[in-house]
């Protein structure tokens, strides 16, 4: 098995929801925190192209809804320097296991992944 890689912000509801999922079915995992170990762009453009670039920027986030201008997050190349400043602003957790990735935690998806 590939090593699992979820990237999110520690006390968000749903990375807590994923990262159980992954404890109680014994994954193996590594933890990627926005928050205190960045992200760097050439990942955002990566999972713009994966998830599409609406997908991964969470526009129901408080944080997006706070932002005074939305138009440095209308189009993929302007939104790279704000999601880098303020990651709570991307969709989350986002896994990757070799090439399989998914955005969001949806039990179903991951018992497709790990419980084959």
């Amino acid at each position: 098995m590939d090593t699992v890689k979820i990237y999110g912000i520690p006390n968000c509801d749903t990375v807590k929801k994923a990262i159980t999922y992954l404890k109680d079915n014994q994954v193996p995992y590594t933890f990627h925190n926005f928050k205190t170990d960045g992200i760097s762009p050439e990942k955002l453009k990566e999972w713009f192209e994966t998830f599409g670039f609406n997908k991964v920027v969470n526009k129901s986030s408080s944080t997006y809804r706070a932002l005074e201008d939305k138009s440095l997050v209308e189009t993929p190349e302007s939104a790279i320097k704000i999601l880098q400043a303020t990651p709570s602003m991307i969709k989350r957790p986002i896994l990757e296991n070799g090439n399989n990735k998914r955005i969001g935690f949806k039990k179903e998806e991951y018992d497709e992944l790990f419980l084959k």
